[in-house]
């Protein structure tokens, strides 16, 4: 079956963008806007940016993504929201990124449309096959290493990174605990790249941190 473009975004585009993965996080503000911070982390080399907080309504998601979305648009960068489909309907973001449930993927399409890009949770073979069944364009798969932002969750082993990789033709991108000195795990796995939440958005120069982000990324051997 042909790959299918979303929207203004490719395959390809998709598969690009996992390569540094934004995952914001407002604990870490200190006074900065979410949108400031957006905008260090893309200047500094992120390629797709994900709207995740879990302690917003989608009132003020949607109202946060309405300051973001042109800052991504601008960059030619994706943006989606963390599972509140209905915010990213409304604030016209161009997808969701959503768990495991039998439903969730399925349902974001339907109420988002052809054109949204999808992505879904996965920490086994089977979740990712199943996911890429029911038509979701990326997998966020982890954690990879213990983090206090997701303190229940799954963790994968290099090895079950590899054997999802290898299960799936939709690109992976590596989540959890994923920093500068930590990268190295996804190395030779076949993931397109990392997603990355407190070593963006917890410097104090965002931007910065970014960089060398992407210049470690550089260096290994990433299925992009």
């Amino acid at each position: 079956m042909p790959a299918v473009t979303r929207g203004p975004w490719t395959p390809a585009d998709i598969r690009a963008g996992m390569f540094l993965y934004a995952v914001t996080d407002s604990a870490w503000l200190r006074g900065r806007t979410l949108a400031e911070c957006v905008k260090q982390a893309i200047d500094g080399g992120a390629t797709f940016v994900q709207l995740r907080e879990k302690h917003m309504t989608t009132d003020e998601l949607v109202a946060e993504a309405e300051t973001i979305l042109p800052i991504c648009r601008a960059a030619h960068v994706p943006f989606l929201i963390d599972d509140d489909v209905e915010a990213a309907r409304r604030s016209g973001a161009d997808g969701v990124h959503v768990g495991q449930s039998d439903t969730a993927c399925a349902e974001a399409r339907r109420v988002l449309g052809p054109d949204a890009i999808i992505g879904v949770s996965a920490q086994t073979v089977e979740q990712a096959r199943a996911a890429e069944a029911a038509g979701a364009d990326y997998l966020g798969v982890g954690a990879l290493i213990p983090t206090p932002t997701k303190p229940d969750a799954v963790d994968v082993t290099r090895d079950e990174l590899a054997a999802i990789c290898a299960a799936v033709d939709i690109p992976v991108v590596g989540i959890g605990g994923l920093h500068a000195d930590t990268l190295d795990v996804l190395d030779g796995t076949g993931v397109a790249g990392a997603a990355v939440v407190s070593a963006i958005f917890a410097a104090d120069d965002i931007e910065a941190a970014t960089r060398e982000l992407t210049d470690r990324l550089s260096m290994l051997a990433l299925n992009r």
